[in-house]
């Protein structure tokens, strides 16, 4: 930390909270920006099906979960000054590598590895704008900092759809590239001569290791399970034997280590623990859906990718406003009183979209959509708070720094099983719908002959008629499994908004030292959007 007179005030400071802040949206957009563009990528990638381009967006997310605690290391090895100016360099030429993947055989690699850029620089990111401020504007830079979590769900989400629909979904990636070169070299000239204290920090290479097989196992399980028959794959087999023997062994490792990567005993308070879970399964729930929502909305809907964006940044219009208060709402309230209702709210409105069950209800699409960006903004603060509560010092560090890891793993490992649900359920509801239109559950009820009649009086062939009836059960189908997966996951909600009364809140003065004694802990702060 610098002394105040190293500080940066004025213009200046602005140039450089507002740079960070840019690469920061940056990388959390190459999430949500990504995903809608999944059908353009699949089409590139040699005519894949959409769930193989997926493949890049969740490995994506595992690489910024390993990238997290790397801040911690680089940092006190190398300093801010240097991690951010040589990051965001690596991080354009990992974007410009990506942009040139032939097929989703190397793009999801290239993506893990940018990915893992972009989870330290995120953290550090974040840590060196707050550390630049006075302490009497630190609560607006928390203000501005969550405001900015909000916009990979919303703004960038659109524009991911616009510059894939009128440009290149490859275009991304240089744009990626440029603002990396811009970031490294405006904070590079504003920090120059910046000198940093050396610290030994100790790095669990072991644990870290260990861990990195065990999260790339399982996403690798659960994204190309759908693809090559789960464990009928000789490959999928292999992996799932790997993280049965990585992940205990992981456990025990971390338990006996001085310097864990990751500090299982604090999953011993009940705070932490239900904080944790709470945000993990939370993100997997939202995160999940928002993805598989952006994808199917043109592929099974008919929008085109920039009015599928559209509808996402109406989430701004409630989201940004609220994601600025939250942290002082759960810091003034009981926390778990906060969480109890933003679960409830959540599965109220998941629940909203899982009834519309017509290709015409989705005409009224953005009203709950409205309603979910409330949700989305109100996800982070609470639960994070509620995983650090009554923690202080070198102890909030790690289980904020924990806590982020669990979220994005939540998200990337939700984006996968979403769409496994979906996938799962659409056969399901086709074979249900066929049989049932068909006459086969009711023999007086035959509509599908009653249907094949009345198109062909319009002109139709048999065959075509019987075509199109095929694809409107299709369809139906697909939005039927669309729903299956927004109402599991608003029942999902529901239970955390009752689980979350299990966690026990102790009384400490130090219970919020994020506030209290924010300067000390502020790289721990990236934790919490």
């Amino acid at each position: 930390m610098m002394a105040d007179f190293d500080r940066l005030t004025g213009g200046r400071l602005l140039l450089l909270i507002g740079m960070l802040g840019l690469g920061y949206v940056d990388v959390l957009s190459n999430v949500s920006g990504h995903s809608i563009t999944t059908p353009y990528s699949a089409g590139s990638l040699e005519g894949v099906t959409s769930s193989f381009t997926a493949w890049g967006t969740t490995f994506y997310l595992i690489g910024v979960a390993l990238g997290v605690p790397l801040a911690r290391i680089f940092s006190g090895r190398f300093g801010e000054y240097n991690v951010l100016t040589l990051g965001y360099l690596g991080y354009a030429i990992a974007s410009l590598i990506t942009v040139f993947s032939p097929t989703a055989y190397v793009y999801a690699p290239s993506r893990f590895v940018f990915g893992v850029f972009g989870g330290f620089l995120a953290v550090v990111s974040q840590s060196a704008a707050l550390g630049e401020l006075p302490d009497k504007q630190y609560k607006i830079g928390l203000g501005y900092w969550a405001a900015l979590g909000i916009l990979p769900y919303t703004l960038a989400v659109f524009l991911g759809g616009f510059w894939a629909e009128y440009f290149s979904w490859r275009w991304l990636f240089y744009a990626n590239a440029t603002i990396g070169v811009l970031v490294a070299a405006i904070v590079g000239a504003i920090l120059y001569g910046r000198t940093y204290k050396r610290k030994i920090v100790r790095f669990d290479a072991v644990g870290f290791f260990l861990l990195s097989v065990t999260l790339i196992g399982v996403q690798m399980m659960l994204s190309t399970g759908n693809d090559f028959d789960w464990f009928g794959s000789v490959s999928l087999s292999v992996a799932m034997i790997v993280v049965l023997v990585a992940f205990p062994t992981f456990i025990i490792w971390e338990w006996g280590e001085r310097h864990p990567i990751l500090d299982v005993r604090l999953f011993a308070r009940s705070s932490y623990a239900v904080g944790v879970a709470c945000g993990f399964f939370g993100f997997l729930t939202i995160q999940g859906l928002m993805s598989l929502l952006s994808v199917q909305m043109q592929l099974l809907l008919g929008y085109s990718s920039s009015l599928a964006g559209h509808v996402y940044l109406v989430m701004m219009i409630a989201g940004l406003p609220l994601a600025g208060f939250m942290y002082e709402i759960s810091k003034k309230l009981d926390v778990r009183l906060v969480i109890s209702v933003m679960f409830m709210c959540s599965s109220v409105v998941l629940t909203w979209l899982g009834l519309f069950d017509k290709h015409a209800s989705f005409d009224a699409l953005v009203v709950p959509v409205v309603f979910l960006g409330l949700c989305v903004a109100a996800l982070s603060a609470p639960t994070s708070t509620l995983a650090t509560y009554g923690l202080s010092g070198v102890t909030y560090k790690r289980a904020a720094e924990e806590f982020l890891l669990s979220r994005l793993v939540g998200g990337a490992f939700g984006i996968a099983i979403q769409s496994v649900i979906y996938f799962r359920r659409t056969p399901w509801h086709q074979l249900n719908l066929s049989e049932y239109l068909g006459g086969r559950r009711y023999a007086s009820l035959d509509t599908i002959a009653t249907l094949t009649q009345q198109l062909q009086s319009l002109g139709m062939s048999e065959s075509v008629a019987r075509r199109q009836i095929a694809r409107l059960i299709r369809q139906q189908a697909g939005i039927l499994a669309l729903n299956d997966a927004f109402l599991i996951g608003a029942f999902v909600c529901f239970l955390l908004g009752v689980f979350v009364w299990f966690a026990r809140l102790k009384k400490d003065p130090g219970a919020y030292p994020a506030y209290a004694a924010a300067k000390p802990d502020v790289k721990a702060v990236a934790a919490e959007h």
